[in-house]
């Protein structure tokens, strides 16, 4: 019997699957978390594989952008379920698919493609915070306990029962709460790995969400993005780098290594007031916006989204000024 609100507040249903795949009407009490193992939206086979949502990160806003394929109190068709054996999508299964990995190996190879992923084991606060938001919308609205396993073990230990986290049958039936797809019987499945279950039911129940200014680029942030340019500084035989700055690498072709680092430090500090000024600038738009709002007419929550957004692409810019000063 299906109860209570059936769209996740802010969902799309742009690519909605019950209408090919009814699916069973059902009394959700349990949420299962996977992890798709891609960097985008998946297709889902059209619609054969696909879980109750998908939550897509926007890096560019630090959001997840939340995509409903079927009602919370319908069976979706994520999980493998074997003839004869227990039941797993219909038993009472709300299912959310994390766009992004669990595999420390995965993430390896696109950290060094550079490509804007996340590793759920190690998710940013931001996307840790929203995905809590929808548990304890669950938990409101539906009933779900806050509660999950004890065992949420690292990929590729996860997968089949390696680690002797999956749950029985009898313990399946008899489950209520939060568990990831390495915890369902009939499957082989590891995701989503070691994600943090006792930060994540925390915020769910109400610990402090992590403020904006956390996000900010730390000293140690800033230090990292300058190790990411060594590479780029070509040792000479003769105790020099060379000038890879094309702004006056002709004037100095080449540079000693005080000088380099002297000309991190300059790139560091100019860093350091660019951020400065954003955060400031940020403040002062915020105040804006709220009082705009406050006379009638505008969106707060869209003016303060784009905001951020704005900021976000002005830091996304630091790694330019220290391209530019080695």
């Amino acid at each position: 019997m299906k109860t209570g609100p059936q769209r996740y507040p802010g969902a799309s249903t742009a690519y909605w699957c019950q209408g090919r795949y009814p699916g069973s009407p059902m009394e959700v009490n349990v949420v299962v978390l996977h992890t798709t193992e891609g960097r985008s939206l998946p297709s889902y086979d059209g619609g054969a594989l696909a879980p109750n949502l998908t939550a897509v990160p926007d890096f560019s806003l630090r959001r997840l952008d939340w995509f409903q394929h079927f009602d919370i109190d319908v069976s979706s068709r994520a999980l493998r379920n074997l003839a004869g054996g227990v039941e797993t999508n219909t038993l009472n299964v709300c299912q959310v698919e994390l766009v992004g990995t669990c595999d420390p190996a995965t993430h390896a190879k696109w950290e060094q493609a550079n490509y804007a992923h996340i590793y759920w084991p190690k998710a940013p606060d931001w996307a840790l915070t929203q995905l809590a938001e929808f548990l304890r919308w669950m938990h409101a609205e539906h009933g779900v306990p806050l509660t999950g396993p004890s065992a949420w073990p690292a990929y590729p230990s996860s997968y089949g029962n390696g680690a002797g986290q999956r749950l029985s049958a009898s313990s399946w039936s008899a489950f209520k709460g939060v568990c990831g797809h390495m915890h369902v019987p009939e499957n082989d499945h590891g995701d989503p790995g070691a994600i943090d279950f006792e930060r994540l039911i925390a915020l769910a129940e109400g610990a402090p969400i992590p403020s904006e200014e956390d996000d900010m680029p730390t000293a140690a942030e800033i230090a990292a993005e300058v190790v990411k340019q060594l590479p780029r500084a070509t040792w000479l035989t003769d105790g020099l780098i060379k000038n890879v700055n094309p702004g006056t690498s002709e004037a100095n072709p080449t540079l000693s290594p005080s000088q380099a680092l002297a000309n991190t430090e300059a790139v560091a500090r100019r860093i350091d007031r660019r951020t400065a000024d954003q955060t400031a600038q940020l403040g002062a738009l915020s105040a804006a916006v709220a009082a705009l709002a406050a006379g009638g007419g505008l969106d707060a929550a869209e003016i303060q989204a784009a905001a951020e957004a704005g900021a976000t692409a002005a830091l996304d810019r630091l790694g330019d000024a220290l391209t530019e000063g080695v």
